[in-house]
C-alpha cells in the first residue's frame, strides 16, 4: 500500500548531505552548493540561540500526483537559557498537488521559562482525499472508498506545572469536516457522512521529563485526558473519550547513542462517534505502514517499541534505527480480540541536522502485512 507522502527529496537530502557537509572533495562547480547546504543546514548557532530552517519537499501519490511544498521548524530555549529550560520545537509543512489539493500542518511543543507553562498542540487544514476502509477490526482492505473533503482540526493542551515534571490544564479538540463526497455510495452510510462539526472541551494530566521533544534520549512522558463533545458546546453529534499515552526512552548502558523507546497507546470513545473522528489505526508515528484509519473505530490500543542508533558509532551525523508495533481496533472495551491485532515493524536512517541541538531528520520505511509505507520529517516518530 503506497503512503501518502512519497518524500523523494528526503532521500537526496539524507544521501548527499553528509557529502556536502563532511568537506570531502567535490567537484569544482559544485562549491555554491556546498556554500548554500551550510547556510540552510550547518549548525554554528551557539545552543542557547533560536534556530529556523525552511527546506522543500516533493512527493507523489496515486491520490494526489505530483505533490510539492515546503517545511518550517523553529528550534529555541524560554529565555535561550538551554542549561535551565527545555528545548521547544514549531513546525510547519505545506503541500500543494497536481490534483489541485492542499494543505498546512502546524505542530508545537513549547515550554515556558522554568516549565511554569507547558503548550502543546497541532493544528490541520487540508484539501486532502481521505481513503475509507469501513468501520471495525475486519473492514476489508482491497477496495477503499475516496472521500474528497475539506479538513480542519486544532487539537490544544494549555497545562500549568503543579510540580517538577507534572503538568494539569485544560485541553481542547475542534474537528470539522465539511464539502464531503464519496465517490461511491457508502452503504450504510457512516455517522458524519455529509460532513460535521464537533468541539471537545475536557482536563489533561500529564507527567512530562524529557529535555529534547524531537530526540528524546532518556526520560518519561504520560498523558491522560478526558474530552466532553456537545451540542452545547456547538457540536454536531454527542459523544465522550479517554485518551491515553505513555512513553518511555532509556539509552544503552555500553552506549547512551544507542537508545530504546517503547510507546504504549489508548482511546476510548461513547456516545454518537462520526466516522472522521473515530480511532484510526495507522500514520506516521504509531503503526507505520498502514494508511492513516485502514482500520478505525470507538477504541484502539496499540503498542510498539523502537531501537536507535543516534548517530552510528563509525559516523558524525548518520543514523538508522528498526521498530515494530501491534494494535487493534474494536467496538467496545469487552470486544478486543487476539485475533483482530496487526503487526508492523521497520527501519529508517537518520540525519543529525542540529548537532548542539541533536535534532534528526529521520527517513523511515513501515512494512505491513498489506504493503509500505515512507515517511520524512523532522523529529522521530514519538
Amino acid at each position: 500500500m503506497l503512503n501518502l507522502f512519497r518524500p523523494l527529496l528526503g532521500i537526496c537530502l539524507l544521501i548527499g548531505l553528509p557529502l556536502l557537509l563532511s568537506g570531502q572533495e567535490a567537484p569544482r562547480d559544485s562549491g555554491w552548493l556546498r556554500r548554500t547546504a551550510d547556510r540552510m543546514f550547518g549548525d554554528s548557532v551557539p545552543p542557547g540561540k533560536p534556530r529556523f530552517l525552511v527546506y522543500p519537499t516533493l512527493g507523489y501519490a496515486p491520490e494526489t500526483s505530483l505533490e510539492i511544498g515546503f517545511s518550517a521548524v523553529t528550534l529555541f530555549y524560554a529565555k535561550n537559557d538551554y542549561e535551565r529550560n527545555r528545548l521547544s520545537e514549531i513546525q510547519l509543512f505545506t503541500f500543494f498537488t497536481l490534483e489541485r489539493q492542499y494543505g498546512a500542518w502546524f505542530d508545537h511543543a513549547v515550554y515556558g521559562d522554568d516549565d511554569k507553562w507547558f503548550f502543546l498542540g497541532k493544528l490541520r487544514f487540508q484539501r486532502f482525499p481521505l481513503l475509507y476502509y469501513g468501520i471495525g477490526p475486519e473492514a476489508p482492505g482491497d477496495d477503499p472508498n475516496l472521500v474528497q473533503a475539506d479538513y480542519t482540526l486544532i487539537r490544544e493542551r494549555v497545562l500549568r506545572k503543579l510540580a517538577p515534571n507534572l503538568f494539569l490544564g485544560l485541553e481542547l479538540d475542534y474537528q470539522r469536516l465539511y464539502n464531503a463526497t464519496f465517490e461511491r455510495p457508502a452503504l450504510p452510510n457512516p455517522l458524519g457522512s455529509a460532513g460535521s462539526r464537533n468541539l471537545g472541551l475536557g482536563l489533561g494530566l500529564v507527567y512530562d521529563n524529557r529535555h529534547n521533544v524531537l530526540n528524546v534520549r532518556e526520560g518519561f512522558f504520560a498523558e491522560l485526558a478526558y474530552l466532553r463533545y456537545q451540542p452545547g458546546w456547538g457540536s454536531d453529534f454527542r459523544f465522550q473519550g479517554w485518551y491515553a499515552d505513555a512513553r518511555y526512552y532509556h539509552p544503552m548502558p555500553w552506549s547512551p547513542q544507542q537508545v530504546v523507546a517503547t510507546q504504549i497507546l489508548g482511546t476510548f470513545l461513547r456516545g454518537d462517534v462520526p466516522f472522521n473522528q473515530l480511532a484510526l489505526m495507522g500514520g506516521d508515528q504509531m503503526m507505520r505502514g498502514y494508511y492513516t484509519g485502514r482500520l478505525r473505530d470507538k477504541n484502539y490500543l496499540a503498542a510498539q517499541v523502537e531501537y536507535r542508533f543516534l548517530p552510528f558509532p563509525f559516523a558524525k551525523r548518520l543514523g538508522a534505527a528498526a521498530f515494530m508495533g501491534a494494535g487493534a481496533v474494536a467496538p467496545d472495551m469487552g470486544a478486543f480480540r487476539a485475533r483482530d491485532i496487526r503487526p508492523a515493524g521497520g527501519v529508517g536512517l537518520r540525519y543529525l541536522l542540529f548537532p548542539t541541538k541533536d535534532i534528526f531528520v529521520r527517513l523511515d520505511l513501515g512494512i505491513t502485512q498489506e504493503g509500505t509505507g515512507i515517511y520524512f520529517y523532522t523529529g522521530e516518530a514519538f
